[in-house]
């Protein structure tokens, strides 16, 4: 049976002294070395270690016996305390290996980092205030808001409330902030761009805070023949041309495209329906008509 691997510290302590090299051990493990290598051979057979750092054989190996390797002279060995079959971490002569505990261990001169800087002092009611002041203005002076929208806005910047809420005031006073006036601006820019119903115009309000009240007065602008002759508008601007009012699926696909984007603007299936059909019967007698019209004498 092979012998096994010195013992690391005797190996690194061995080598150092034979080759010339300082002892690179730590201190306390230096001072150790003679006591472990005492307590390591002493109980073996009366044998020990040799001055040359020979040990006895692991394993049963007979006192005297050619299963002794050395560690002397040239560095012969089992070769940086590796054991054969397999691989054990040892102390180097050369310092720690890359990736050890010793290795990635932190300096003790190293300086320490930097204090974390004090928190700041909290701020004063006039600093919040101007700050706040100064939120609204930038909001308002991109488009107009309501009075819930720059209270979200505030509120993401951590404004006190009770800072917000008398900045609010003020600004409904001097007349800053009015939602009825932006309910009635949001109905009329919203109805004639985008042609919505009055159902998603009161559910956009309701969504930017304003009162129902207020929203109802705002949607008495449009009335029913508004909201019908819109949707007419709409459905022409969107309507196919070329589809065969003979062909009945495809007429009765373009009527369930057209109510669908209706409905997605707030108008309700019987309106829709009532709207589409209008429309195109209007458009295939504009399209019957236009032959015949072109044949007349002009004279008669």
């Amino acid at each position: 049976m092979p012998a096994g691997p010195p013992d690391p510290i005797d190996w690194g302590t061995s080598f150092g002294r034979s080759a010339g090299i300082p002892d690179p051990l730590p201190e306390e493990l230096a001072d150790d070395a003679p006591a472990r290598q005492d307590r390591s051979g002493g109980g073996r057979s009366g044998g020990g270690t040799s001055g040359s750092g020979a040990r006895r054989p692991r394993g049963g190996g007979k006192p005297g016996g050619g299963g002794t390797r050395t560690t002397s002279g040239g560095g012969s060995g089992w070769g940086r305390g590796t054991r054969p079959g397999g691989s054990a971490p040892s102390v180097s002569p050369f310092g720690p290996v890359v990736g050890t505990s010793a290795d990635s261990a932190p300096s003790q001169d190293a300086e320490p980092g930097p204090e974390p800087d004090p928190r700041e002092p909290p701020r004063s009611q006039e600093e919040w205030s101007s700050e706040a002041r100064s939120v609204l203005l930038r909001q308002l002076a991109l488009a107009p808001r309501s009075r819930r929208q720059l209270a979200s806005k505030l509120a993401e910047r951590d404004v006190p409330v009770d800072v917000a809420d008398a900045l609010l005031d003020r600004f409904e006073e001097v007349k800053l902030i009015d939602d009825a006036e932006f309910s009635r601006m949001w109905v009329r820019s919203r109805a004639e761009g985008k042609s919505l119903s009055r159902s998603v115009l009161r559910r956009e309000l309701a969504d930017k805070g304003i009162d129902a009240d207020l929203a109802e007065t705002a949607l008495l602008q449009l009335t029913d023949d508004d909201e019908y002759e819109r949707a007419r508008e709409l459905v022409r601007r969107r309507a196919r041309s070329g589809v065969d009012p003979a062909d009945r699926q495809a007429r009765d696909k373009e009527v369930r495209r057209l109510v669908g984007m209706l409905a997605r603007k707030g108008y309700g299936p019987g309106m829709g329906f009532s709207v589409v059909r209008d429309v195109l019967a209007e458009r295939e007698s504009d399209d019957v008509d236009g032959p015949d019209a072109l044949l007349e004498d002009p004279g008669t």
